[in-house]
């Protein structure tokens, strides 16, 4: 395993961590949690990541438990929380002091552990003073609940203020983000955040490495049964892949790199992970997984990052042609 700084925090997490979205619960139990766990503890893996949304709360409670059976040392393994939808009514959402704190606290019971090492907001909150968002973790971060706080999937303007106003207060600044970024989806990693990683010392955990599974080219032939893209909670997302013109260029593309994944000796998941591994400014892959074979094969990325030269990712852009335009200054 390679591990790297989270951004310009000491903190090293493992190039390849383990995410809990959409697995938890609705395709693996708590026995089959603890399974998939200790084998991404076992090649590794020390960050565990989660959201209070998940699953309505039920992933971080199997996650709890799994880690409760585990029994690891509290002081091998990071994991993570994220707020914003933790309910229907209005005390229950949101990045307002009430909520964050609350839902601190909910995820604290659930998963069983003193303290979340990360702790994101899951999106932007634009009817609550970010002010009051960066006071509220700052807080959290000095009672020793959290230890990193950080966003995920807010625009630069909106990190640069949170920045600007913990710096300018002497609070507590955000240390990651978690944006999506796979072959088909990298603007604001590339582009719109290379002011940041420099200037604020903004660390990533990336989540979304395979596009929801385009990447990996299983939908060429349609969606099979025992895909995410067949549950039913995910119509949207069938619908934006498969039956949009858009949709159909992206599943092309990435059917083309699935193909060129096979010539090169990868699995077409091994070489989505190991393109954004490549990217310096990745602190961390988040891995789904409903099996422990696929979890392996994944973590057997790793081994095969050489395989990406120059020449390899010069290919690659051809068949995507859409790297991002950097500003000037960079």
């Amino acid at each position: 395993m390679e591990y790297r700084r989270l951004g310009r925090s000491g903190l090293k997490l493992s190039a390849l961590s383990f995410g809990s979205w959409v697995t938890f619960s609705f395709q693996l139990d708590e026995s089959a949690a603890v399974e998939t766990m200790a084998a991404a503890y076992d090649g590794g893996i020390n960050f565990f990541d989660n959201a209070e949304v998940y699953a309505d709360g039920e992933s971080e409670r199997i996650m709890g438990a799994a880690l409760r059976k585990l029994n690891w040392s509290r002081d091998t393994y990071c994991v993570s929380s994220k707020v914003y939808w933790g309910g229907d009514l209005p005390t229950q959402r949101g990045l307002h002091r009430k909520h964050v704190v609350e839902a601190c606290h909910a995820a604290l019971q659930r998963l069983q552990v003193d303290h979340l090492d990360l702790y994101f907001c899951h999106r932007p909150d634009l009817e609550t003073p970010i002010e009051e968002t960066v006071r509220t973790m700052h807080d959290l971060i000095a009672q020793g609940k959290v230890l990193y706080w950080g966003t995920s999937e807010w625009s630069a303007q909106q990190l640069q203020e949170a920045y600007g106003i913990a710096r300018r207060w002497g609070l507590t600044p955000p240390t990651m983000e978690q944006p999506q970024y796979n072959m088909l989806h990298r603007d604001r990693v590339e582009r719109e955040y290379a002011p940041l990683y420099s200037g604020m010392g903004l660390g990533t955990t990336i989540w979304s490495p395979l596009a929801s599974g385009v990447l990996t080219g299983k939908y060429a032939d349609g969606i099979p049964k025992d895909s995410r893209m067949a549950l039913e909670d995910y119509a949207w997302l069938r619908e934006r892949v498969l039956e949009t013109d858009e949709g159909r260029v992206q599943l092309d593309k990435a059917n083309r790199v699935a193909a060129f994944a096979r010539e090169l000796g990868m699995s077409p998941a091994q070489l989505a992970i190991a393109w954004c591994l490549k990217n310096p400014d990745v602190s961390t892959v988040i891995l789904g997984a409903s099996r422990v074979s696929q979890l392996e094969e994944n973590l057997a990325t790793l081994d095969k990052l050489d395989t990406l030269t120059d020449e390899t990712m010069q290919r690659i852009e051809a068949m995507l042609q859409n790297k991002p335009e950097l500003p000037k200054q960079f």
